[in-house]
């Protein structure tokens, strides 16, 4: 751990949105409180903020305390924006103003689930990496094309830190601790909450495939359910038809037609994804894992996992052990 870094206190503040996910919020702060329990002092403190001081409902209807007004709070490293359902509603042209004076004043900027929302409205997050909630992520991509909208689990990109909601807080927090404190303190904390690991920037959020195409999309729905109910034989296209009452053609123009791919595709990267979590929740060897996840044989394997995620499956363990990210940009 880096003495220096602990002796210096990092606080960050939550402001709260009407409505805000109340597992968000808590998931970020929960983290630091468990830092300084590790470490044995106040390495890190907090704040729940708002407009004007008084306590916002969550969603869940509970509210916060103490809670204390925006323009009291003082310095901070990081301002985290947090959000909920209907956030259009909580996005107010008092809070837009407040957001661009603080950017202005060059504050760290962050937002927890649907909270980059505001930081769009604001004009904050143009030409910034962000990442927010699932269910938002084509609405924002419409409506602030100037946003590098991602479907990672969070994104630190220079000075914004924006995350999905929640559990997604927790591994961000999880992140920037190690920053801070270095791999041990960020592990030890980790324990605590019995994580089985600590996702990274390169972790993508879970997207149902109902909320990609609509409900309405049933033999698609179905389409790719077979395809996960068959993941260490796969299936060829042609039994896939057979089962689904479709032809190949008909399966092959709904999945360029509404997850711009093919099928063969989809499939593979499908595969792909159930190899990941195996390397990293698991001991299993890399023989078994190719065999579970419908490979012909590990070459194969090695081949399709570097062409998807960049490096081969042997050293996917090893990016997990030392591949907790860094900032882009040093905190303040």
């Amino acid at each position: 751990m880096d003495s220096a870094a602990a002796q210096r206190k990092s606080k960050y503040a939550f402001l709260t949105l009407p409505n805000y996910s109340l597992i968000a919020v808590s998931n970020a702060v929960e983290p630091l409180r468990m830092a300084n329990r590790v470490l044995g002092q106040d390495v890190y403190e907090w704040s729940i903020v708002s407009l004007d001081g008084r306590p916002v409902p969550a969603s869940s209807g509970l509210e916060l305390t103490p809670t204390i007004a925006l323009e009291k709070l003082g310095k901070v490293e990081i301002l985290f924006v947090c959000g909920g359902i209907n956030v259009r509603d909580a996005v107010t042209q008092p809070l837009l103003t407040v957001l661009r004076r603080l950017a202005d004043r060059g504050l760290a900027l962050g937002a927890l689930c649907t909270g980059g929302y505001a930081l769009a409205r604001a004009g904050l997050l143009d030409n910034y990496r962000a990442t927010i909630h699932w269910e938002n992520l084509q609405a924002v991509r419409e409506e602030f094309p100037r946003v590098r909208i991602s479907d990672q689990v969070f994104s630190i990109d220079r000075e914004r830190y924006t995350c999905s909601g929640g559990t997604a807080p927790l591994d961000l927090m999880l992140n920037l601790i190690q920053v801070k404190l270095g791999p041990r303190v960020s592990q030890l904390v980790s324990e605590q909450f019995v994580l089985e690991r600590v996702r990274n920037d390169q972790d993508r959020q879970y997207v149902p495939l109902r909320a990609q195409v609509g409900v309405s999309h049933r033999s698609l729905i179905k389409v790719a359910q077979l395809m996960e109910e068959h993941i260490e034989k796969p299936l060829s296209l042609d039994k896939i038809a057979r089962a689904t009452g479709l032809s190949r053609r008909q399966i092959e123009r709904l999945f360029r037609r509404h997850l711009n791919c093919v099928p063969k595709r989809y499939y593979l990267e499908m595969r792909l994804r159930r190899a990941r979590e195996l390397l990293l929740q698991t001991s299993m060897p890399i023989m078994d894992i190719t065999t579970s996840c419908g490979f012909q044989s590990p070459p194969h394997f090695s081949k399709c996992y570097r062409s998807h995620f960049g490096h081969p499956p042997s050293a996917e363990r090893q990016v997990q052990k030392s591949g907790i990210v860094a900032a882009s940009k040093p905190l303040r």
